[in-house]
């Protein structure tokens, strides 16, 4: 089953084909990201002003290379939410008038559950071995074992992280879970941003961060460990940028005068990130042993310093549960192979219900269309 997927959720305008919910014939993405560099975020209205402009581009170029014609295309998933209003409409239009036009089934795709699908996604042109050097060749216990891909097992645990959400979800199947824990107030890209900017450091501020660290000592500044003896599974990062913030004001830091200073302080902030992140998985490990399988998706599962974490914490649980996260940089960040991956389980799990008609909305809790208590519902 080809389907068609569209992601227009935030400053890109990407397209993609995707086999039967894994393999990937194509996966084209347009940004404008450059243009909001110095602002350190995003301008929603010029954000959807650029997205129509590149629609028609990106969705031929995307057909183009999966060497594809307009009849192959058996479905067209969109994402309807949450994201910036204007942008999430260019996407959801243009997904309505292919659909009507081609004679179509469309699917409504919430964009953090296509994170959460990320992780069953592979080029089509790659071969599925284990090549050394590789990012997965580095961490042996992620998808790829023995040259060849694993199917993944349920149940999973998946931490789902980018500048706009951190969840934590327990899923029996890709339809079926509970959210176990999420983010009090930032995210931990937005923690990761917000850092970058109190140092100085490009936007985004995950890989800013990240370059900026290397070479540092991560334990050279201390940081609280948010929520560590609450009993839940939730996140909290304000409280990380605030003491960055205080760190640098109290003692008149100037990272930007000295190199050694700002890789040590890059490397404990991005530290007390993954150990929060981590921590929280450890504890989840525990309350559910049964766990076949760890997930890292999203924009902060490209971080090598947390897949090093998520690899220990997996290593030290009696099931030596699985761990896995995004089989390429581009399948981590935004993207609309996750989307059509999406459509295409949704599809698999639902049936014809995948296909009702949605909304397009900005704000758009997950539990409430996918994941809902024991079952996610669209």
């Amino acid at each position: 089953m080809n389907i068609l997927g569209i992601e227009t959720s935030c400053d890109e305008t990407a397209v993609a084909v995707v086999e039967d919910g894994s393999v990937v014939l194509s996966n084209v993405i347009a940004s404008s990201r450059q243009s909001f560099e110095h602002l350190a975020g995003v301008i929603p209205e010029e954000a959807a002003r650029r997205q129509i402009e590149c629609m028609i581009p990106v969705l031929e170029e995307a057909l183009r290379k999966a060497t594809l014609g307009w009849s192959a295309i058996d479905a067209v998933a969109v994402t309807k939410g949450p994201g910036l209003l204007g942008s999430l409409l260019v996407g959801t239009t243009t997904a309505r008038v292919l659909a009507s036009t081609l004679g179509k089934p469309l699917i409504g795709v919430h964009h953090t559950f296509g994170h959460l699908t990320s992780t069953w996604l592979r080029e089509a042109k790659k071969q599925d071995t284990l090549r050394p050097g590789s990012e997965q060749a580095r961490y042996p216990s992620t998808a790829l074992r023995a040259g060849k891909i694993q199917q993944s097992t349920f149940p999973i645990l998946t931490l789902s992280a980018s500048g706009g959400h951190t969840d934590l979800w327990y899923r029996e199947s890709h339809t079926r879970g509970m959210l176990l824990g999420r983010t009090r107030d930032d995210a931990a890209g937005e923690a990761f941003d917000k850092g970058a900017s109190l140092l100085a450091l490009p936007y985004p501020g995950g890989p800013s961060i990240a370059k900026a660290a290397e070479g540092g000592d991560p334990k050279r500044y201390a940081f609280p460990l948010p929520l560590e003896h609450d009993g839940t599974f939730d996140f909290s990062f304000s409280g990380l940028k605030t003491s960055l913030k205080y760190l640098l004001r109290d003692f008149r830091l100037d990272p930007q005068s000295d190199p050694e200073m700002l890789r040590n302080i890059a490397a404990s902030y991005q530290f007390a990130i993954c150990r929060h992140l981590a921590d929280k998985v450890n504890r989840s490990l525990r309350r559910h042993p049964e766990t076949r399988e760890v997930h890292l998706v999203g924009g902060v599962s490209a971080n090598t310093h947390l897949r090093q974490w998520m690899t220990t914490i997996c290593g030290i649980h009696d099931a030596k549960p699985l761990f896995r996260f995004p089989s390429s940089l581009a399948f981590c960040t935004d993207n609309a192979a996750m989307i059509a991956a999406a459509g295409f389980f949704l599809h698999q799990e639902l049936g014809d219900r995948a296909f009702e008609s949605f909304e397009t909305s900005a704000t758009l809790p997950l539990e409430e269309t996918v994941l809902s208590g024991s079952s996610f519902i669209p």
